[in-house]
């Protein structure tokens, strides 16, 4: 184990560019007791970024909350990582990013915000996650592309999408009929140039977090109170 640093990583970052910033071993998207087995090999600081939902049962909450109970760090952001800081930041988990605060302040709720399908042997994605999608609209609006009528439409035709069929021209496509094509034409020619990818961005925050955290690294100790188990 490279110095101790666990990450759990798939579609969010690829591994070359993860590599780059930090120094660790890196293991698929993590399932339930993947971070128990990581604590049991030693680990002293674990990146929780990509994690499954829906093929295998979850990272479950009580098996970080062990792992913060025997001293170790943990990091989420992203995807899955995301989602268990949100609920455990207050408890010792640390979050990192713009989705784990708008799961935080409660701007996000539906897991399926960050879900995607993606190929299992290279984790290339094969959808596009609303968290994505929120982000690039967000970006098509500020510089003009599209009006704010035309944000939400294209919002709501995301969002009526069952998650692994998110795909720009998906979106564009289920919103003909309610955005004047010329907007769609445009907003479909902007999202292929300039689409926001917000979990990689996410991603490579809590990398380099992980990163600084590794040249201090302290048992933390327990930080959750009696009977939170």
């Amino acid at each position: 184990m490279t110095h101790g640093i666990v990450v759990f990583l798939g579609p969010s970052c690829d591994q070359r560019t993860a590599r780059e910033i930090l120094d660790a071993e890196y293991r698929p998207p993590a399932k339930r007791g993947d971070i128990t087995a990581a604590v049991n090999a030693g680990a002293t600081i674990i990146g929780l970024i990509d994690g499954v939902f829906f093929q295998e049962s979850a990272v479950a909450h009580r098996e970080i909350l062990a792992a913060l109970r025997a001293g170790v760090r943990v990091v989420g952001a992203s995807s899955m990582g995301a989602l268990r800081a949100a609920e455990l930041d207050s408890l010792g988990m640390e979050g990192v990013g713009e989705i784990y605060r708008a799961y935080r302040e409660g701007r996000l709720v539906a897991d399926d915000e960050v879900a995607l399908v993606f190929d299992p042997e290279t984790f290339v994605p094969l959808s596009e996650p609303l968290v994505n999608i929120r982000a690039t609209l967000q970006q098509a609006l500020e510089y003009g592309v599209i009006d704010a009528a035309a944000a939400g439409a294209l919002l709501d035709a995301a969002r009526g999408l069952y998650f692994p069929e998110r795909t720009y021209d998906a979106v564009v496509e289920a919103a003909a009929g309610t955005v004047d094509p010329g907007v769609l034409a445009r907003f479909a020619a902007f999202s292929g140039e300039h689409a926001v990818d917000q979990k990689r961005k996410d991603a490579v925050l809590a990398l380099e977090r992980i990163r600084d955290l590794a040249g201090c690294v302290e048992p933390v100790g327990s930080t959750i109170p009696p009977g939170a188990l």
